[in-house]
């Protein structure tokens, strides 16, 4: 893979652009809404109304979802949430149609916003991870790779199973929010306070901030900031600038949005029964849970995650490497993201809680496919896991899917956790997928471009007599301490994909917190 692959184009602001609702509904990239904080918003309310009488009423207005490849878990142990953001105008009024499009015009369904919710009973913590929507990723019963977001016109069951099968999250509870959602419960607050430190401005998601400081939204200029994807930002309303990082950068002003509409939820809508009770109105029509989260599972989780304070919540995004104008299997998917590992794992480690599984080596088997015609490249993979102790099955070519392709680990089922052994031992664009593999192994290595196998580590230096222990350390050369250091990957040294910022900080042009 080329470097400049690496790094979205700057894309120029557009002259005379049309309404927001206009430009989305001639531009596929444009009417995407971004679904934002209403799921995580919708758990802490949700989890308060066990305060109140009517909340198991409350509770059976809630929409039950049929979702299938949920993992099973109490409420003593650590679980993941998945919180999505439902694009489908289906369900949009005459007035919300009008500004963001109809079900005919924009069709289908997608998770413009894809996150994890990490909680933990033993440290009461709560984390969250959110999934790029244009993450490229096998899609289960489809033969063929897609953005994540796309999982959603298969059913939420789909969604679920590949974010499992593909990333290895396993998934407790599904949390599904409707396009207008947060906008009504932002209304039903009476509004939000941000502080913008620069103007801003997004043609296509409506956002107009002609003054700068702590102001007050309503729920259509929330709605507007959290979408904006293509946003220009000036320190003097003369200047403007473009942030050429687009749904990456939404990302974190939307993690940053959360915090703030979560503090303002818990402040305003818990304390005042009223309050409570519109937010709650606002949020019921368009939510949705799967069909195994139980009103008491519900009320046990706001017992334990009542005292979680919304700006202590830490955050994170899965890195990725950008890929401009992709083309597979002979379509152009225009701008997309490969997963990055090991960054991607090294997330998940820290912020939910998931292990390289404990598995030997020796015990597993692995097939290699050559899936770039690259000379030798299939050998030469099974050469490095071979030295690295795995046993080696077939060592042969698949078709080429296209130029510049991710590298899949496929596995058989009931084999996730060896599929998870395979891929920590490799490094760059590496994804993992359920299905069959070549000559019965129960892992197969498909090889992609610019992958790296790791190898093995240096044995240990033999002891030392004790006359050279006692040696004085002024004796050694300044650089032995370093003198094992290499640019060959190993296995505690891998050569790693150059990928986004899992936690990119606020931009000086980013809105924010109001001062205290």
């Amino acid at each position: 893979m080329t470097q400049q692959q690496y790094y979205y184009r700057p894309e120029p602001p557009k002259r005379n652009a049309r309404p927001a609702h206009s430009a989305r509904r001639t531009h596929r990239g444009r009417r995407r809404a971004a679904i934002i904080g209403g799921a995580l918003a919708a758990v802490i309310v949700l989890g308060a109304i066990g305060v109140y009488g009517y909340a198991r009423l409350k509770f059976s207005e809630i929409k039950k979802l049929a979702v299938g490849n949920l993992d099973t878990a109490n409420t003593s142990q650590p679980i993941n949430i998945l919180l999505v953001g439902n694009n489908s105008r289906t369900v949009l009024n005459g007035k919300q149609a009008n500004s963001f499009g109809t079900g005919s015009e924009v069709g289908g369904a997608r998770s413009d916003v894809t996150m994890i919710a990490h909680l933990d009973p033993k440290t009461g913590l709560v984390t969250l991870v959110s999934i790029p929507r244009d993450l490229f990723l096998p899609i289960p019963g489809s033969n063929n790779l897609n953005r994540v977001d796309s999982a959603l016109n298969y059913g939420p069951s789909v969604l679920v199973k590949t974010i499992e099968q593909d990333l290895g999250i396993p998934i407790n509870h599904y949390v599904e929010l409707n396009f207008d959602t947060f906008q009504s419960v932002v209304t039903a607050l009476g509004g939000i306070n941000m502080y913008f430190p620069y103007q801003l401005k997004d043609a296509y998601s409506g956002l107009n901030i002609t003054q700068t400081g702590c102001l007050h939204l309503n729920g259509f200029q929330a709605l507007a900031v959290v979408r904006a994807r293509h946003l220009q930002y000036s320190p003097n309303g003369v200047t403007w600038y473009y942030d050429p990082l687009g749904d990456l950068s939404r990302i974190r002003r939307d993690h940053e949005f959360l915090r703030v509409l979560a503090s303002q939820v818990k402040a305003k809508g818990i304390t005042n029964p009223v309050t409570l009770n519109s937010v709650l109105s606002a949020i019921e029509p368009y939510l949705g849970l799967d069909k195994s989260f139980t009103f008491n599972e519900l009320v046990s989780l706001a017992s334990t995650y009542r005292h979680v304070n919304p700006n202590t919540i830490k955050t994170a995004t899965l890195p990725v490497a950008l890929e401009n104008n992709y083309v597979y299997l002979g379509a152009n998917y225009g701008d997309v993201v490969f997963a990055a590992q090991p960054q991607d794992w090294t997330i998940l480690q820290q912020y939910l809680g998931m292990q390289t599984p404990s598995i030997a080596r020796s015990s597993i088997t692995v097939s290699v496919a050559n899936g770039t015609g690259a000379y030798m490249q299939a050998t030469d993979v099974s050469t490095g896991l071979q030295k690295l102790g795995y046993k080696i099955g077939t060592v042969g070519d698949t078709a080429i899917q296209g130029s510049n392709l991710e590298t899949v680990v496929r596995y058989t089922p009931g084999h996730l956790a060896m599929a998870e052994k395979v891929m920590s031992d490799l490094s760059g664009a590496v994804v993992m997928s359920q299905g069959q593999t070549t000559g019965g192994a129960p892992v197969e290595v498909i090889t992609g471009n610019g992958l790296t196998v790791a190898t093995p580590a240096a044995p240990a230096a033999p002891s030392t007599s004790t006359a050279q222990t006692a040696a004085p350390a002024t004796t050694q050369p300044a650089a032995a301490s370093t003198a094992t250091k290499t640019t060959t990957p190993s296995v505690n040294n891998p050569i790693t994909l150059p990928a986004t910022s899992s936690n990119m900080p606020l931009q000086p042009w980013d809105p924010r917190a109001c001062p205290a």
